[in-house]
C-alpha cells in the first residue's frame, strides 16, 4: 500500500511531545494557504471539523492527517513528507511554542505508486 503522507523521525518526535503535552488525541489538516502558509497544522482532535470538503490521507505518529478536496486535486501526484524545521510554527498549530514547525515536503509518486493509487480509490469495497 502506498502511503499518501509519511513522517520524519523528527516530525514523529515532535508529535510525541504534542501527545505528552496536550493528550494522545491530535489530528492534522494541510493549510491550504492564507494567514497560516501551506503547512501541516496540528491540533486537538475535534478542535476543526472535518467533512465532506476534506480527503482523509493517512495516519502520521497515530494522528489523522487530513487535506483539502480542492488542494488534494493539486497535490494527489505526491507523497506528503511531513518534517520539522526550527522557528514558530503556524499561528494555530499546537506546535508553535516549542520553537519548531512542521514543515511539508512532497515527492512525486512512480507509476507504479499512482497505478495502485488509482487501484485504490476507484476500489468499492
Amino acid at each position: 500500500m502506498v502511503d499518501k503522507v509519511i513522517a520524519t523521525p523528527a516530525a514523529v518526535e515532535l508529535i510525541e511531545l504534542l501527545k505528552r503535552q496536550h493528550g494522545p488525541g491530535l489530528m492534522f489538516h494541510q493549510s491550504g494557504g492564507c494567514c497560516d502558509n501551506s503547512a501541516a497544522n496540528c491540533y486537538l482532535l475535534g478542535e476543526i471539523t472535518t467533512g465532506v470538503g476534506d480527503v482523509y490521507l493517512g495516519d502520521i505518529g497515530g494522528c489523522p492527517f487530513y487535506i483539502g478536496k480542492a488542494q488534494y486535486v493539486y497535490w494527489r501526484h505526491t507523497q506528503l513528507i511531513i518534517d520539522v524545521i526550527e522557528g514558530h510554527g503556524g499561528t494555530f498549530s499546537l506546535e508553535g511554542p516549542e520553537g519548531k514547525a512542521f514543515h511539508t515536503r512532497s515527492r512525486v509518486f512512480n507509476e507504479a505508486e499512482l497505478a495502485e493509487l488509482d487501484a485504490q480509490e476507484t476500489d468499492p469495497r
